[in-house]
């Protein structure tokens, strides 16, 4: 029971308190560049959730049984860039493959992929965290959630503002950031809903 509990409190710290976007503010990049379609939003956010979790899944047990054991830790960020770049690139050839259109969609932010922060980062931060192997399963598949719920709501938000009228000191980009700025703060309500249903001290 006390697991489950804890499973379920990293995982939805991951997707709501510690949003790697919204409270972190790690992956910003393509969280601003794809963001405005919902499609490209799903794609990308599955993309990064995927990646997210194989990566922990090889890199774990890599920096436990390898790196510790023979004193190179201090590798461990060079080895964790090579595997997800391992696994972007794999992710790559299988959209070009079945799903070209949600490749195109994509585009220049799916290669990007290997050098979003949002990914290196939960590799590193389940290390720093001293998580398990489960728990760092659910820590980096939350994390990924987190990540597309992020990406889903601001493509709607990004969807509204296309339509409104918007000062022309404001348009473009500075009210995309103003937009997500806001977007932030409201989850920041979510810390202690999560603090009164797990009954997190």
């Amino acid at each position: 029971m006390e697991l489950a509990k804890s499973m379920m409190i990293i995982l939805f710290t991951g997707i709501l308190t510690d949003n790697f976007v919204l409270s972190k503010f790690l992956g910003i990049c393509p969280f601003l560049g794809v963001s405005k379609t919902t499609s490209g939003s799903l794609g990308m956010g599955c993309a990064v959730t995927a990646v997210m979790v194989l990566a922990t899944a090889v890199t774990y047990p890599l920096y436990h049984l390898f790196l510790v054991p023979m004193g190179l830790t201090y590798l461990n960020t060079i080895l964790f860039i090579l595997i997800i770049a391992l696994f972007v690139q794999l992710i790559e050839m299988v959209l070009r493959k079945y799903i070209p259109a949600l490749y195109k969609t994509l585009g220049v932010y799916l290669p990007l992929i290997t050098t979003n922060c949002a990914v290196l980062g939960v590799t590193l931060l389940n290390i720093d965290n001293k998580y398990s192997f489960l728990e760092s399963i659910v820590c980096a598949l939350g994390g990924g959630l987190g990540f597309m719920i992020a990406m889903l709501i601001f493509s709607g938000i990004r969807g509204r503002l296309e339509r409104c009228p918007v000062p022309k000191t404001f348009s473009g980009m500075p009210i995309t950031l103003v937009a997500a700025s806001i977007v932030s703060l409201s989850f920041v309500g979510f810390g202690g809903l999560i603090d009164g249903i797990f009954g997190v001290a």
